[in-house]
């Protein structure tokens, strides 16, 4: 292997003298050899444990976002049995909004510490953040000074910036560690994890329904005081997966491609690859002496230099105008599937009686793990299976393009689509057909741009600006996100969600076709290792040894 006597190479270079152009040659050489030990690595334990801790991080990160969407109904019934049992327009909005507005500062500031202090040092710190916000959440009261909802905003904003941390940090360290051949499924499979926790925040909501049947329809009209514990049950369990995620976070090695491409040190990169490769685990010699190689450095000047190309900055605005344009119509549905249900009428929107608070959150329920099971957890899986074969474009612009004509075809004809048959679970007027086509967008969010959007920003920037990249490109995406809250907070407020929810759906499908304009901005990653795909020349990327001058 190439990378063998690297060291003493280094070592015996004088710092103080001029580095011949040979030397400069050979240190590329090396590099170029270390990765490529990466880049063709066979699946190993380590990739699967990377995979797993980050998974577990992202089913966390998914139960923690939509458990609300359940939640926020029974926090009705508790604290607005007096107004029609549910939170006012602003309430929901802050609930659910609050954590998208946290991810937005989240995956900024932890996607710039991923590039700035190393993807291991930050790597289980917004794992921490989530556990301790949601506790808190489940153990939150109201008193004069502020109210209920006033205090889970400011605990949902703080949960959001750890769950934003996530994201660039869990991506840039699954592409990193990831051979070319198969780094799409390995992504893949982090993100899918998301269909997961989703599909469990609505399991457990159901099993806590049920498991508290005989006391909630025992409970006196209208207080309802059970629904309290089944809120806070809801919430607070989502800390059991992030707590066993944790201690295996922190022993996750740090990626060979931030010691040798922003530490600069090519000789510890070395001896990280034989060892990660070889037995999975990373040892650091504190007393070893470093030599570190003039490479290009982050810095304000240089993100300025690199993105204000045309060939690099079209990118950065593709993946983050693509993430806006997908995060517009996922969270506008996501986070409201139970206002969807009500909407088209396959639940009341306020209990009359104890049994008929039970029967209302059980049919939510029940309806959202058919929405889960039928859409959502599919759609990952079909991309898992042919991502690394089919690319990672292409789905994005099938996506979108299907999920514009689903837009179209539901807000055009949803006043129609909604009368003509009845919800199975509550014989109610609705339609099995509008169920179908909801499920199908669900689909086609996830075999489209939902994955691809997380995928190709952990791809196609360099090393230096990989995490941060991420991290605005997610941003961008939250941002779209809270406007959809806004929108359909806007749209409840207005009067009948039935009568206005065709024009949100319009709205969807506009922001589906202009995702796929942004998509025609950015490259086909498939295959290609993460440097080539970074627009930087490779053979001349390590200009000498930090102290001399290269001629």
């Amino acid at each position: 292997m190439e990378i063998h006597g690297l060291q003493e190479r280094l070592l015996y270079t004088d710092t103080n003298s001029r580095l011949l152009r040979n030397d400069i040659v050979t240190l590329n050489k090396q590099r170029t050899a270390i990765l490529a030990e990466v880049d063709n690595a066979n699946f190993s334990w380590l990739h699967m444990k990377v995979c797993m801790v980050a998974s577990i991080g992202f089913f966390t990160d998914a139960y923690d976002t939509f458990a609300i969407n359940i939640a926020s109904t029974m926090l009705g019934y508790v604290y607005r049995r007096h107004d029609n049992f549910q939170l006012n327009s602003s309430q929901s909005l802050g609930i659910k909004a609050a954590s998208l507005l946290g991810n937005v500062f989240g995956q900024i500031l932890f996607g710039w510490l991923g590039d700035v202090l190393g993807r291991k040092r930050v790597y289980g710190i917004e794992l921490v953040v989530i556990i301790f916000a949601t506790l808190s959440q489940a153990l939150s009261g109201s008193g004069d000074a502020v109210s209920i909802v006033g205090v889970l905003v400011v605990w949902r904003f703080l949960m959001g910036v750890g769950i934003g941390g996530d994201y660039p940090l869990s991506a840039v360290i699954s592409s990193e560690f990831s051979s070319a051949r198969i780094r799409g499924r390995v992504m893949t499979a982090v993100f899918a994890a998301q269909g997961w926790g989703q599909f469990t925040a609505v399991l457990v909501a159901m099993v806590v329904v049920v498991a508290y049947k005989t006391s909630l329809v025992n409970d006196p009209y209208p207080n309802l005081p059970h629904v309290d514990y089944m809120w806070r049950l809801l919430i607070g369990l989502g800390c059991i997966p992030a707590c066993i995620a944790l201690y295996f976070r922190l022993t996750i090695p740090e990626t060979p491609r931030f010691t040798m491409d922003i530490e600069r040190n090519i000789v510890q990169a070395a001896q990280d690859v034989e060892n990660i490769l070889s037995t999975g685990k990373f040892y650091h010699n504190p007393d070893a002496i470093v030599q570190k190689v003039q490479i290009p450095r982050a810095s304000r000047r240089d993100f300025i230099a690199y993105f204000s190309k045309w060939e690099n900055g079209k990118v950065l605005l593709g993946t983050a105008y693509s993430w806006f344009a997908l995060d517009v119509a996922f969270y506008g549905l996501g986070l409201n599937s139970s206002d969807v249900v009500t909407a088209i009428r396959c639940a009341h929107s306020s209990p009359q009686s104890a049994q008929d608070a039970y029967n209302i959150l059980y049919n939510i329920c029940f309806v959202n793990l058919i929405l889960s099971v039928a859409g959502l957890i599919p759609g990952y899986w079909v991309s898992f299976l042919v991502i690394d074969w089919w690319g990672r474009k292409p789905i994005q612009l099938m996506g979108f393009s299907v999920l514009t004509v689903l837009f179209i075809i539901m807000a055009s004809a949803y006043d129609r689509l909604v009368t003509l048959n009845s919800c199975l679970s509550t014989g109610q007027s609705a339609s099995a057909v509008f169920v179908i086509l909801y499920c199908l967008a669900n689909f086609f969010m996830n075999f489209g741009p939902n994955t691809t959007t997380f995928v190709i920003p952990g791809e196609a920037f360099p090393t230096r600006y990989r995490s941060t990249a991420h991290g605005i490109s997610a941003a961008c995406g939250k941002i779209g996100a809270i406007i959809a809250q806004v929108g359909f907070a806007e749209l409840v407020n207005g009067g009948d969600p039935h009568h206005h929810m065709r024009y949100l759906l319009g709205i969807f499908a506009v922001s589906m076709f202009t995702g796929i304009l942004s998509t025609l901005l950015l490259p086909e990653t498939r295959g290609r290792t993460l440097e080539n795909v970074s627009n930087e020349n490779q053979s001349t990327f390590v200009r000498g040894v930090a102290g001399t001058v290269a001629l």
